[in-house]
């Protein structure tokens, strides 16, 4: 993974090297980790203004070789445990089509969440036995097209569970479910996510021609990334699965949907580091953030609110982990009881999988004052566009000189702003320093954003477009499916 980039994509030249100081910083730095084609494209300032110019700002641009990288990792893991082990791209962390077609082209499986994702990929061609169905809340319209294909549901309620029996009944053709399981232990946060195991068993027992759903297996969602809490719903995933089996039932397979973490950031001390400052930071201080935001938190393992950029315990080794966690009573580890009970473990990530698949350009549309004096740069893009459900996007843009030459940029430092027409439209709430300038016409690169950050909350407000999406093709960047309706194999 390089983290270089030329003179003109990003580091300004000193005389000891050529590539020391960046030309945009947060006051506090937080060094994105980059892929190598992330420094290649950031040091082609010609070809990142011709693409703005061609397809307007915001602009999101994927390669999707590290996804690769990032499911080997995950394989290697369980391999190494002998498990059965298969894993699905989480659609919704990024709606382009090539998303699609490299997962399956890994021989991954696909998790939906929502009629069109669902509809997209059976018209893409995903086999139905490669997709599942866990959206939160499910429409008639895509309970009836998951039974017509066959495409296994995550059963998350017994209202759901009613409307499906009803379509069941109409078509003929029985669903294929996985139960969504909510944890019994108490250490494990309350979750809006599916019915407890025993919920579960009673509904069965008491159902009306249960034969009417096929159970597959086991499906869980746990917000956050605690490896513990995965093993633990994991174990209880495989008592329900025993409890099922005694009742004639035949389930294969315990999902744990996804959250295996990743770090955007090398420098864990740079991690640490800001937080120490922000908690230090007087109210009312804006040198690090605007209006002396705290983010959410007040520290890197805080709150919820923030992602947390910087973690060592990432994806295979997060993995090897809950395998390796055992069972109280009998000292066998989850890998030993999914291997004593011939049952698949499959897992939903979106984030880690799409880990340096994607970054996103901005244009500098201008450069001014607040009306008392702090310092803005004003970006065509608007703050969806680069935000998940996460306070922030803790990471340091990069900038790309493209605007008009001057000879002597003065050194400038100010809070990047959006196109909404509300005082609190900020890009990011971090603030910025641009050692060498900055002017309209630059270009700011967003770097990582592939996972959750373009797509997840992206809006049109004020009816403004939506950024397109392009998508690398040996050595030419073209619109992805999804931007061109080009949704079947081509």
């Amino acid at each position: 993974m390089g983290t270089s980039h030329s003179a003109a994509g990003g580091r300004l030249p000193t005389e000891s090297s050529p590539v020391t100081q960046p030309l945009m910083h947060g006051t506090i730095p937080l060094t994105a980790r980059l892929e190598p084609w992330m420094d290649s494209l950031i040091a082609d300032p010609k070809l990142c203004q011709e693409l703005i110019k061609q397809y307007g700002s915001p602009l999101n641009l994927h390669d999707y070789s590290s996804m690769s990288r990032n499911i080997a990792e995950l394989r290697e893991a369980a391999d190494e445990h002998g498990i059965d082990f298969e894993i699905y791209l989480a659609r919704k962390a990024n709606k382009t089509l090539g998303a699609i077609d490299h997962a399956v082209a890994e021989g991954c499986g696909i998790d939906v969440a929502s009629f069109n994702e669902l509809d997209q990929c059976l018209k893409r061609g995903v086999p139905a036995d490669r997709i599942i169905v866990t959206a939160a809340v499910k429409s008639v319209a895509l309970l009836r097209l998951a039974v017509e294909h066959g495409v296994v549901l995550s059963l998350d309620n017994l209202d759901e569970t009613a409307e499906l029996q009803a379509i069941v009944q109409e078509s003929g053709k029985p669903a294929a479910v996985a139960l969504r399981l909510a944890s019994d232990n108490p250490s494990i946060p309350p979750t809006r996510f599916g019915l407890r195991a025993g919920e579960w068993l009673t509904f069965l027992d008491q159902a009306d021609k249960p034969e009417t759903l096929k159970v597959e297996g086991i499906h869980f969602h746990l917000n956050g990334y605690d490896g513990g809490q995965r093993a633990q719903l994991a174990l209880e995933a495989l008592a329900l699965i025993d409890a099922l089996r005694d009742r004639g039932h035949d389930p294969s397979f315990v999902d744990m949907g996804g959250g295996i973490p990743m770090s955007y950031l090398d420098d864990g001390k740079q991690w640490a580091g800001f937080w120490e400052a922000l908690a230090e930071l007087p109210e009312g201080d804006e040198s690090l953030t605007w209006k002396s935001d705290r983010l959410g938190a007040t520290g890197p393992e805080a709150s919820i609110a923030l992602y947390p950029y910087h973690q060592k315990l990432i994806r295979g080794e997060w993995l090897r982990k809950v395998l390796a966690t055992e069972e109280t009573t009998t000292r066998r580890t989850v890998a030993q009881m999914l291997i004593e009970r011939g049952i698949q473990l499959r897992c939903e990530p979106g984030r880690s999988l799409l880990d340096g698949c994607g970054l996103t350009l901005a244009e500098v549309a201008f450069v001014k004052n607040r009306s008392d004096g702090a310092p803005l740069v004003g970006l065509h893009m608007n703050r969806t566009q680069c935000r998940s459900t996460s306070a922030d996007f803790l990471l340091d843009p990069l900038l790309i000189p493209t605007g008009p030459k001057v000879q002597d940029r003065a050194p400038y430092e100010g809070f990047l702003v959006g196109a909404y027409c509300i005082e609190e439209e900020l890009i990011l709430r971090r603030r910025f320093e641009f050692p060498a300038g900055v002017a309209k016409g630059d270009l700011v690169a967003f770097p990582n954003t592939g996972g959750y950050l373009m797509h997840i909350i992206e809006s049109a407000s004020h009816q403004l477009p939506l950024a397109k999406n392009l998508v690398i093709d040996g050595v030419d960047w073209i619109l992805d499916g999804i931007d061109t309706a080009d949704l079947l194999v081509g």
